[in-house]
């Protein structure tokens, strides 16, 4: 009977932690979508490993800047680069990740799937690394994001959490410390080019772009042709027609 008893304990005593945890971090989302976060996991992390390893010289660079007073190509670039069909899914895209299963199992070049919405997930609520646990705090993070904010508070928080350069965060700081200028004074090679450097920000430079960063800013380019961004869709990207 007494361990009956302090299993049933140890139960109600983990299934109040786990609710307590779901409501907590609902309220955490919704307060996000009025109030500007300071800063986020990834960022957070940054810190402490240049503070592990001594690196007296790591600066971290972020200044908040609301959607209107970004260039119009920011979100162009960003979708066009990241999520063409951000505007139509609701947080996940499963051929996205189809594909990028089936390509995983081919090659060791492990391919993702991620979307915005996973990305500002990640970015702002979860440590770095691959775990099943961590994704399964990815996808609740990601249908909270998705049930409470409407999709361009999404991407104006992405466009000021993504990291564009080793300690350079947003596109404010990134248009700063690469060209001497406000986000809003970005023209559309310029917002490709910082496009074309998230897939691994530490390795390339927008400032420097490589081959391969020009190749994929030209790519980038031109499917932001192919994009547009009305009224009736809150000013959020959206492909113009099928390719």
């Amino acid at each position: 009977m007494a361990r009956k008893g302090l299993g049933a304990r140890i139960a109600r005593a983990a299934l109040l932690v786990i609710v307590g945890f779901l409501l907590l971090s609902a309220l955490a989302v919704l307060t996000l979508r009025w109030v500007d976060p300071w800063t986020s996991a990834v960022m957070l992390e940054s810190r402490i490993e240049a503070w592990r390893a001594g690196d007296t010289k790591y600066r971290l660079r972020q200044t908040w800047v609301d959607a209107p007073r970004m260039s119009r190509y920011c979100a162009r670039a960003v979708v066009a680069a990241e999520d063409q069909l951000f505007s139509e899914h609701a947080g996940f895209d499963f051929e996205a990740i189809r594909k990028a299963a089936e390509h995983n199992v081919r090659s060791k070049r492990v391919r993702g799937a991620s979307t915005i919405s996973q990305q500002v997930a990640k970015n702002l609520f979860l440590w770095r690394g691959r775990s099943w646990v961590r994704k399964g705090f990815e996808v609740w993070f990601t249908v909270l994001i998705e049930t409470l904010w409407p999709k361009a508070r999404i991407l104006e928080v992405y466009l000021n959490i993504a990291e564009f350069g080793r300690g350079v965060y947003g596109v404010e700081a990134a248009a700063q410390a690469f060209w001497r200028k406000s986000a809003d004074r970005l023209n559309r090679v310029e917002a490709a080019t910082l496009a074309a450097v998230l897939p691994n920000p530490r390795r390339y430079r927008a400032d420097a772009p490589s081959p391969y960063v020009q190749r994929r800013r030209d790519w980038i380019l031109r499917q932001m042709a192919g994009l547009e961004a009305p009224a009736a869709t809150g000013g959020v990207p959206r492909v113009r027609e099928a390719r």
